[in-house]
């Protein structure tokens, strides 16, 4: 049979009461008497029966959380981000993966709400009127990352499309001429909520119009992306600069050009976006944006927990980014 705290109680000459404030280090209690209870309960081996303490709290003290994979290392180390503050907070995390498919996704929230999560961290793939009504009729708190769902629901990003149209305005004033954009995900367009890529591909847009650039970009939608490029020639009277949306595509793109023996950044540069922590391990060095997501992690499971603690979502504006000089440019 399991402890319970009225055993521990009847041990102790104490009220059940006082047990409960010594165990959750509550106040308004002695402390030779706190030391003497937590000693019957090492000794007992009490084990908090949470579901109880839910039932009677009105919350279990865990988090939601909502991402495509953990394949891209950004994603890694925004879970980690997320699992630390988290622990800081008194909360533990359940993780779920969609695989980018919003019938899974809502799979993913309903299985996070069956389970009475106090909150949700929510990288999405759907949006839209009927996709908003449906989270709204969990009345949960939801705090969306990377992907904006709408200006109803609390976010938690940087300026993207800024972010890639000040990429463009360093790679011009180095001297390129010739742009050629990846970004496979640009395939979902219109089908699905891609809202980081398609800021991306604005601001890259947006870049180049600002400035005389003499060819049209060419812009790569494709998964076989790297096919694609292995019939491109580089050898070309115009510097270019292949552009990619994340630093996964612009990884493989330096291993591709190292296989066609094309000189980086001799004969072409390459642009990363994200800075994710492998990049130490690469040459030559990515040039690539810093997206802060160790503080997009933390700031979102802090805004959600204000909401569920306090009622209110914490007043977390777009955070800074910046440019890595790398070897590539």
């Amino acid at each position: 049979m399991p402890v319970k705290i009225k055993d521990i109680a009847r041990i102790c000459g104490v009220s059940a009461g006082t047990v409960d404030r010594a165990i959750n280090n509550r106040p308004g209690i002695n402390e030779n008497t706190k030391k003497r209870i937590l000693k019957v309960a090492k000794e007992l081996n009490y084990r908090p029966n949470y579901t109880a303490q839910s039932l009677v709290k009105g919350k279990t003290s865990t988090l939601g959380v909502i991402l495509f994979d953990l394949h891209n290392r950004s994603f890694a180390q925004l879970m980690n981000a997320i699992e630390l503050k988290a622990r800081e907070n008194g909360y533990f995390v359940y993780i779920t993966l969609t695989d980018k498919d919003p019938n899974n996704e809502k799979q993913c929230i309903e299985y996070l709400v069956e389970r009475n999560v106090d909150g949700i961290i929510l990288f999405s793939v759907n949006r839209g009127n009927e996709f908003e009504d449906y989270l709204k009729s969990f009345d949960i708190p939801i705090i969306t990352v990377f992907n904006k769902i709408s200006e109803n629901w609390d976010y938690v990003g940087i300026r993207e499309r800024q972010a890639m149209k000040d990429a463009v305005t360093h790679l011009v004033n180095k001297g390129y001429e010739r742009f050629i954009y990846v970004s496979p995900p640009l395939m979902y367009m219109g089908k699905t909520n891609i809202y980081t890529q398609e800021e991306r591909l604005y601001g890259f847009i947006e870049g180049l119009k600002s400035f005389n650039i003499q060819e049209e970009p060419i812009i790569i939608k494709e998964k076989n992306y790297i096919d694609i490029l292995k019939e491109w020639n580089f050898q070309s009277e115009y510097k270019t600069a292949v552009v990619c949306s994340c630093d996964l595509y612009a990884l493989e793109v330096l291993q591709l050009l190292k296989e066609k023996g094309v000189n980086v950044p001799g004969n072409v540069g390459v642009m990363g976006f994200d800075n994710i922590d492998v990049l130490k391990y690469v040459t030559p060095r990515l040039t690539t944006v810093e997206y802060p997501i160790e503080q997009i992690g933390s700031d979102a499971v802090e805004s959600l927990i204000s909401k569920i603690e306090h009622d209110h979502f914490l007043n977390i504006p777009l955070l800074d980014y910046k440019i890595i000089l790398g070897e590539s440019i």
